[in-house]
């Protein structure tokens, strides 16, 4: 007996107890409800998509072209939205696709500030409220569509057609969730390690199984891709790590993932010295990228920071900022040492940001993590931080001039012009960002590609072409023909945007409090039925 059967016989017996008090009740009309809530707290949702992930992590280790993909999302409707249009291409399924949440995108589009730079200054609380948007949008897509299957299954019923009515029954009995993994960013941590603990909980009790958090210093935190980026020693992040772990655990959420990106490929400054007991130690290691100068007792001044290496006095670079600085060309060796510290301390996954999308730059970092963690995987951000056409020109163009091919057509320092888009580099460029991602994974990896802003930069695209074409001489058909036709042609559930926003849901439940009094919104007047 499946598990909609089996709630309308628990309803019935619930309901024979009642007696005649509940006489009105419908037990099927209840089961109904019970089948589009399936996901009745945040907790269920973390619960149930780690499994996924972790199930899908596994099948990475044993075929690296079984790797995962997200999108960013910062609002619930992008999410949904998102979520419906894969059920729709790919098969009624959703594997392997998750939904990515970006602390870029809230600090532009979600703090009460207003627009904001990715520097951890929007209100903490955002975050999770959007994680808990973004899962009340999914559990509504899979009412919506739950909906529909109902009022399918009735009137193939009214009409006698018990063939028809059992295969609708079997959708709704294996119906495929649009409810899947979340990534979720929290900068670093928003504070010291009891706020990230606090912080993580609020996350995962909206439904984030999955929680991403950078080694950069909180309180000076920059996006990965500007400049002034500083890190904190390797003691300070990995309390912050566990801090997330505790917080999994202490929530039941024994499965969680944690995501540990390290800035340290841009990032040339620290705030700290760390403490070091005896050399070689993981305080000393993280010393030992730091910029310094050999001096004697003599030359020491006052107010110096002074180390003891090996019998000899070093005075590390120190800024008018009061941050120490790195040595120059340290950046991959800190990476490195900062991923295998962190997946020996409670990480599962590593994300390396880096300045450009070069198969051979992450799968060179990767090939020394492994030799120590043989089984580290990667979340990867594709980031529109990078200019991809003009990156992946360069990479062919250089390859070509490597292997003696004849480039005097082409201007490197030129290669974003339309003028090559037709030419034989840019259609091998656009081939290499094509299969980027599956080439990554295989060679570098990556278990999962995000691309950290799309949405942002899709809506202010069509927003754009949208604007030119209304206000100027295209008018209303401006809008008719590059929106209203193409969600008709292309089948955009949301043509329909009264039944997107739940009218239907509505008009059910009017029905089953109501019966036949129910004054319901979907009659022959209603303008949707036009589409």
């Amino acid at each position: 007996m499946t598990q909609y059967s089996n709630d309308i016989s628990q309803i019935s017996e619930l309901k024979d107890k009642a007696g005649s008090s509940w006489s009105a009740i419908n037990p099927e009309y209840a089961a109904r409800m019970r089948a589009q809530n399936r996901f009745r707290t945040g907790l269920d949702i973390a619960k149930y998509t780690a499994d996924i992930m972790r199930n899908d992590m596994d099948a990475y280790d044993i075929d690296p072209t079984k790797y995962t993909q997200s999108l960013g999302c910062w609002h619930g409707f992008i999410g949904q939205q998102k979520m419906i249009s894969i059920k729709k291409h790919f098969e009624g399924k959703t594997d392997r696709r998750y939904l990515y949440l970006s602390g870029w995108m809230v600090a532009a589009l979600r703090s009460e500030f207003g627009p904001l730079p990715d520097q951890s200054m929007h209100e903490k609380t955002s975050v999770a409220a959007l994680i808990k948007e973004l899962y009340t949008f999914l559990r509504q897509a899979d009412a919506r569509e739950l909906g529909g299957l109902f009022r399918d299954l009735d009137a193939a019923r009214e009409a006698g057609d018990s063939d028809k009515a059992a295969s609708i029954q079997d959708q709704i009995d294996n119906y495929v969730t649009h409810v899947v993994p979340i990534i979720a960013d929290i900068d670093a941590g928003f504070g010291n390690a009891e706020a990230t603990y606090l912080m993580a909980k609020q996350m995962i009790e909206a439904g984030a199984c999955c929680i991403q958090i950078e080694n950069q210093v909180s309180d000076e935190k920059q996006c990965g891709h500007q400049d002034g980026k500083v890190t904190v020693p390797h003691e300070d992040f990995l309390a912050k790590i566990r801090a997330v772990r505790y917080a999994f655990l202490e929530l039941g959420v024994d499965n969680g993932v944690i995501v540990a990106r390290t800035d340290s490929l841009g990032a040339g400054l620290t705030k700290q010295i760390a403490v070091s007991r005896e050399p070689g130690d993981l305080g000393d290691q993280y010393n030992s990228f730091l910029d310094c100068e050999e001096v004697g007792p003599e030359a020491l001044q006052n107010g110096d920071v002074i180390l003891n290496r090996n019998g000899k006095l070093l005075r590390p670079k120190r800024l008018p900022s009061n941050l120490f600085q790195f040595r120059q060309g340290t950046g991959e060796d800190r990476c490195v040492l900062d991923s295998i510290t962190s997946l020996q301390n409670g990480a599962d996954l590593l994300w390396i940001e880096t300045e450009k999308p070069h198969i051979g730059q992450i799968g060179g970092m990767v090939d020394r993590i492994r030799e120590v963690i043989p089984n580290a995987k990667l979340v990867y951000n594709n980031s529109p931080s990078f200019n991809w056409t003009l990156n992946f020109r360069q990479q062919v163009f250089d390859a070509w001039a490597e292997a003696g091919k004849d480039t005097s057509a082409y201007n490197r320092d030129n290669l974003m012009s339309a003028n090559y888009d037709e030419s034989d580099l840019a259609k091998e460029a656009d081939e290499r960002i094509r299969t980027f991602q599956a080439d990554s994974s295989r060679q570098a990896g990556i278990f999962h590609h995000l691309i950290t802003l799309p949405t942002y930069h899709t809506a202010a695209l069509s927003t754009d072409n949208l604007a030119k074409e209304y206000f100027g001489d295209q008018g209303m058909l401006g809008y008719v023909a590059n929106v209203q036709r193409k969600e008709i042609r292309q089948s955009i559930a949301c043509v329909k945007h009264q039944n997107m926003s739940g009218s239907d849901i509505g008009d059910d439940h009017k029905e089953y409090f109501s019966g036949e009094a129910a004054l319901k919104a979907g009659g022959k007047d209603n303008t949707m039925n036009q589409f």
